[in-house]
C-alpha cells in the first residue's frame, strides 16, 4: 500500500467522520432545545428510587442522544447538593441503556445499500423544510433534530464509502486477523483500543458506528467487535471525569461512579463472555451488526439489573477512590458548583447551569449579609477582627463567582443562541453584577464600622435602633430576591418594589433628622459622617437588590 493510498483513505475517512461527528451534535442540540431545561428538573424530581433513577436516565439519553450531556448534568447536580450520590449511579446506568437507541438507529437506518427510491436522508432533508423557517424557536428546533438525523445517515454512507476493500490489501488484513486470533489477550487487547478511540473522539456512538460498518465490511469478527464496544463503554467515561475536575468531592464521586460501573460491567461480561456470545449468535445467527447491536444492549441492560442492586457497594468503592475533605461549617472557600469547563451542547441546558449558579451565589450573598450583626456583638478586638477578615474573603469569593459566571455567560452567548436565549443571558449578566455590588456594599459597611470602632465613635441607642431597622428592610429586601431568584416564572415584583419604598423612605426620613440634629448639634462630625454613610450604604444595597428583581422580570418578558 503507498503512502499516497494511506493519506487518500484517512482523509476520507477523517472527512466522513466528522460529517457523523456534526450530524450527531446537531441532532442533539435539537432534541436538547426542544426539551428545554425541563431536563434538569426532572433530574432532580424523578430519581427518588434506583428504578426511578434508572428510568429516568434512560429516558433522557435517549431523548437528547447524548449520554455525555446527562452524565455532566447529573456531575453538576450532585456537587449542588440537589441530586444524592445513590440517585446520581441509578441514573448513569440508565444513561448507558439509552445510549443503545443510537446503535439501534444506526443499524435499522444508517447500514445498507439503500436501494433505488429516494435516499431516506435526502427524504427527512426535504422534510426538515417545513419547520426550519418557522418563526417559533420549537419548530426550529424539531427541524434541527430532523436534518441531524438526515445527515447521520448521510455521514453513514459517507463513512461505509470511505471504508475501504481490504481484499485489495491482503498483508493488512492478514495483520488485523493476527491480532484477533490470540482468544483472551485479543479480546483484551481490543477493549484498551476502544478504550482510548473513544476518549480520543469524545463519543461512543461515533466508535459504535465504526464498529458496525467494520463488522459489516468484514474486517473484524464478532469477538473483535464486542471487545471494541466493551471499551467504547469505559472510554465514555472520560467526558463526566473531566467535567467533575473542578467540581466538589461528591461530583467527583459521582463521576468516578460512572467509571467503576463501567469497568465492573466490562469485568463480569468477561467472566461469562463465551455464554454471552453464543446467546448473541442465538438471537442473530446471520446479520453481523445486528448482533453487535443486540449485544450492546444486553451488555447495558444486563449489568444495570445486576450493579441495581449493588449500589452500596459502589458507593463503597467510590468513597475509597475519591477521600473526603474536611470542610469549614459556614464553606468559605471559592466553589462553583455547576458551571463546568466544557459548555453543554445548547444554550437552554448552559442557562439552567448558570441560572443555578446565581442561586448558590444569592445564598453566598446573604451569608456574608449576615455577618454584619457580629461586628455589633463582638465582645473582643480578635471577634471583631475574625468577622471582618470573613465578609472580606466573602468579598473576594462574590468577585469571583461573578468573572467566572459572566465568563460563563459570554462563552455561551457567543455561540448560537436564540433571541430568547440572548436576552436571558443579558438578564443574567446585569443580575451577576448587582449581585457582585452588593457583596461590595456589605463589605464597605464592615469597613465603616472597622473605622468606627478605630476612632472609638459611639453611636446613640436610637441611632443604633435607626440601623437596625434599615438593616431589617434590607434583610426582607435580600429574601424577595433569593426567591425571585429560585423561581423565575413566579418573581414577585409587588413585594420587592413595596420593601424597596420602605427602604427608601426610612432613608429620606434618617437623613432629613440627621440633617436637622447636625444642624442642632446633637452629635458631632465623626458620629454624623459614620452614622449617614451607613443608612445611606444600606439605602444603595437595596438598590441593588430590586435591580436583581428588574432583570428578572425583564428576562421572563422576553422569555413569554
Amino acid at each position: 500500500m503507498k503512502i499516497t493510498e494511506i493519506l487518500l483513505i484517512i482523509i476520507n475517512f477523517a472527512g466522513a467522520l466528522a460529517v457523523f461527528l456534526f450530524s450527531m451534535k446537531m441532532m442533539s442540540e435539537g432534541l436538547q432545545k426542544v426539551a428545554g431545561s425541563r431536563l434538569r428538573a426532572i433530574l432532580h424530581h424523578f430519581t427518588g428510587t434506583p428504578l426511578s433513577g434508572i428510568l429516568t436516565g434512560t429516558a433522557i439519553t435517549a431523548i437528547i442522544q447524548s449520554s455525555s450531556a446527562t452524565t455532566v448534568m447529573v456531575v453538576s447536580l450532585v456537587n449542588a447538593g440537589m441530586l444524592s450520590l445513590a440517585g446520581a449511579v441509578s441514573v448513569i446506568m440508565g444513561a448507558n441503556i439509552g445510549t443503545t437507541a443510537t446503535a439501534w438507529l444506526i443499524t435499522l437506518l444508517g447500514l445498507g445499500d439503500g436501494g433505488d427510491g429516494i435516499p431516506l436522508s435526502l427524504l427527512l432533508g426535504a422534510v426538515s423544510l417545513f419547520f426550519l423557517f418557522s418563526k417559533r424557536d420549537r419548530m426550529r428546533s424539531i427541524g434541527q433534530t430532523i436534518i441531524g438525523l438526515a445527515l447521520l445517515l448521510f455521514g453513514m454512507d459517507l463513512l461505509q464509502s470511505a471504508m475501504p476493500n481490504l481484499e485489495d490489501y491482503p498483508s493488512f488484513l492478514k495483520t488485523l486477523a493476527t491480532l484477533g486470533d490470540n482468544g483472551i489477550w485479543s479480546i483484551l487487547l481490543f477493549i484498551v483500543v476502544g478504550t482510548l478511540l473513544t476518549c480520543l473522539v469524545q463519543s461512543s456512538s461515533a466508535m459504535m458506528a465504526i464498529t458496525l460498518l467494520m463488522c459489516y465490511n468484514g474486517w473484524i469478527g464478532f469477538d473483535v467487535a464486542v471487545a471494541l464496544v466493551m471499551g467504547q463503554n469505559i472510554g465514555t467515561t472520560i467526558t463526566a471525569n473531566l467535567a467533575a475536575v473542578v467540581g466538589g468531592i461528591a461530583g467527583k464521586k459521582a463521576a468516578r461512579a460512572h467509571l467503576v460501573f463501567n469497568c465492573v460491567g466490562v469485568i463480569i461480561t468477561l467472566v461469562f463472555f463465551r455464554p454471552i456470545v453464543n446467546l448473541v449468535h442465538l438471537l442473530s445467527p446471520s446479520d453481523l451488526p445486528l448482533a453487535i447491536t443486540i449485544f450492546h444492549t444486553l451488555f447495558n441492560v444486563g449489568n444495570t439489573i445486576l450493579l441495581s442492586f449493588f449500589i452500596p457497594q459502589i458507593l463503597k468503592i467510590v468513597d475509597w477512590m475519591v477521600k473526603e475533605k474536611q470542610e469549614g461549617p459556614d464553606d468559605d472557600e471559592f466553589r462553583l458548583n455547576y458551571l463546568q469547563p466544557t459548555l453543554l451542547s445548547t444554550a437552554e441546558l448552559n442557562l439552567q447551569s448558570a441560572k443555578d449558579e446565581i442561586e448558590e451565589y444569592s445564598k453566598r450573598v446573604i451569608r456574608m449579609y449576615g455577618f454584619l450583626p457580629s461586628l455589633l456583638s463582638a465582645k473582643s478586638q480578635e471577634e471583631f477582627d475574625s468577622t471582618i477578615q470573613r465578609i472580606a474573603k466573602y468579598e473576594r469569593i462574590t468577585d469571583h463567582m461573578d468573572m467566572e459566571i459572566t465568563r460563563f455567560l459570554t462563552r455561551v452567548g457567543s455561540g448560537d443562541v436564540s433571541q430568547h436565549a440572548s436576552e436571558r443571558i443579558r438578564s443574567m449578566l446585569r443580575i451577576s453584577d448587582n449581585m457582585e455590588s452588593i457583596g461590595d456594599t456589605i463589605y464597605q459597611i464592615a469597613l465603616t464600622r472597622q473605622t468606627k470602632r478605630a476612632e472609638a465613635v459611639h453611636f446613640s441607642k436610637e441611632l443604633n435602633d435607626n440601623l437596625a431597622h434599615m438593616g431589617e428592610l434590607v434583610q426582607k429586601a435580600l429574601t424577595v430576591m433569593d426567591s425571585n431568584l429560585h423561581d423565575y416564572d413566579h418573581a414577585d415584583l409587588e413585594t420587592a418594589y413595596a420593601i424597596e419604598r420602605d427602604i427608601n423612605q426610612l432613608r429620606d426620613k434618617l437623613r432629613s433628622q440627621y440633617l436637622d440634629d447636625v444642624k442642632s448639634g446633637r452629635f458631632d462630625y465623626q458620629v454624623g459622617i459614620a452614622y449617614s454613610n451607613l443608612f445611606a450604604l444600606y439605602e444603595k444595597m437595596g438598590d441593588y437588590i430590586i435591580n436583581v428583581s428588574e432583570s428578572i422580570d425583564d428576562s421572563n418578558k422576553h422569555i413569554k
